[in-house]
């Protein structure tokens, strides 16, 4: 019971850290590798920005080969729960929002429908500055009645 709380914490606490990450790193010391996914889309079906999927696998690779010592510990656990964020992260941003794969093209979902509203509102701003909406799951409930 106490690995699925440590699982579920850092599951929950990974927003908070995109979105400290989102507006102070990414809009901020590391706006380069950033800057293109608020660009017009291309033909490559790489960004720059693709470069954040390594920096936040890092820890949770580390953390699952340290986590397996004799048994599995807490150290797996929060591994785990980096890892599930960066799947949701994936699903929703990378597949649902931007349609980077073309798996799920419509959906009637208020809450799905309230985060494509939000994150669109993020990238209205082609720069660094002015951004709203830096989170991914939690969005403010006004987007859900636009």
């Amino acid at each position: 019971m106490i690995f699925f709380l440590v699982f579920l914490s850092t599951f929950l606490i990974m927003e908070c850290v995109t979105w400290v990450t989102h507006k102070y790193v990414m809009h901020g010391s590391m706006w380069y590798f950033h800057a293109d996914h608020h660009q017009p889309k291309y033909a490559n079906i790489f960004e720059r920005n693709d470069v954040f999927f390594i920096i936040f696998a890092a820890p949770s690779i580390a953390l699952f080969y340290f986590g397996v010592e004799d048994t599995f510990n807490y150290k797996f656990f929060i591994g785990l729960g980096i890892m599930f964020y960066g799947l949701c992260y994936f699903l929703i941003h990378d597949v649902l929002i931007h349609q980077r794969f073309k798996w799920f093209k419509h959906t009637n979902n208020k809450y799905l429908i309230g985060l494509r509203k939000a994150h669109k509102a993020h990238h209205k701003h082609l720069g660094k500055e002015y951004g709203e909406c830096f989170g991914m799951l939690f969005v403010p409930f006004k987007y859900y009645y636009i």
